[in-house]
C-alpha cells in the first residue's frame, strides 16, 4: 500500500493511512486531497448557537446574521442569560426566523438550569452526547454529527443521515439508489472505517465536487 508523504507522528494522518489501507475505494481519493485539518476547540456554547443561526443557510448569509446577532448584544456574543432576556421579536429583527429564535432560547434555558452541562461533555460517549443535544428545540441528529466532528474532533462519527454522505457512497460505491443509514453501516463495516469513520466521512464529502462539507444536512 502507498504511505502518506505527511508526518505520521499525529492522530489524523496515521487515521488517515488506516483508511488508506483498509479501504481500496477511498484510497484513491484520499491520494488526490489533503489530509484534513480538523481543529477542535471547547467553546461548545458558541459553536451549538452558530449551528442554529446556519442551519440551511449559505455561509455568507450566515455570516451575516451572526455579525447581526452579536451586534445586537454590543458586539460581545451574549451568555444564555442575556439571550433569555431578549424577547423574539428583538432576535428576530436581526434576521433569525421565529424558529430558530425560539430554539436558540430554548438552548439558553437548557445551558442555564443545567439541563445541558457542556462542561461534562467531555466525559460522554457519542450517543449520549447525541442523547444531550438531541434534547434542545431546533438540534438534531445530523447538528450533533457535526458538533461531535467539527468542534469535539472525535473521529468516530458516521453522519448516516448527511445528505453528501449518501451521495457520496451511492457514487463512489456504485449503489443503484441512495444508501439508507443501514446501508452506510454496512458499508463501513465492511471497509471496517472504526474508529476513524469521521476521516473516511471526510473524503466522500471530497469526492462529490462542488459540494461544501457540512453543507448537506438532512434535518
Amino acid at each position: 500500500m502507498a504511505r502518506l508523504k505527511s508526518n505520521m507522528n499525529t492522530p489524523i494522518t496515521l487515521a488517515v493511512q488506516t483508511i488508506v489501507d483498509r479501504d481500496p475505494i477511498l484510497a484513491p481519493v484520499i491520494a488526490g486531497h489533503d489530509v484534513p485539518s480538523f481543529v477542535p476547540h471547547t467553546n461548545y456554547y458558541q459553536e451549538l448557537v452558530e449551528s442554529i443561526i446556519s442551519q440551511q443557510l449559505s455561509v455568507k448569509a450566515a455570516a451575516s446574521i451572526r455579525k447581526r446577532f452579536v451586534e445586537l448584544f454590543d458586539g460581545i456574543f451574549p451568555s444564555p442569560e442575556r439571550i433569555i432576556d431578549k424577547t423574539i421579536e428583538q432576535l428576530r429583527g436581526v434576521g433569525l426566523s421565529r424558529g430558530k429564535s425560539v430554539y436558540i432560547q430554548d438552548l439558553a434555558r437548557h445551558i442555564i438550569d443545567g439541563t445541558l452541562n457542556l462542561d461534562a461533555l467531555d466525559t460522554l460517549s457519542n450517543d449520549e452526547i447525541i442523547d444531550k443535544l438531541t434534547q434542545v428545540k431546533g438540534i438534531g441528529v445530523w447538528t450533533a454529527h457535526m458538533f461531535l466532528m467539527f468542534c469535539m474532533g472525535r473521529l468516530d462519527i458516521l453522519p448516516v443521515g448527511d445528505l453528501g454522505i449518501r451521495s457520496g457512497i451511492k457514487k463512489l460505491y456504485d449503489l443503484e439508489t441512495l444508501p439508507a443509514p443501514s446501508d452506510i453501516e454496512l458499508i463501513a463495516r465492511e471497509y471496517n472505517w472504526h474508529p476513524y469513520e469521521s476521516i473516511a466521512s471526510w473524503y466522500v464529502w471530497k469526492s462529490l465536487e462542488n459540494a461544501p462539507i457540512g453543507a448537506s444536512r438532512n434535518e
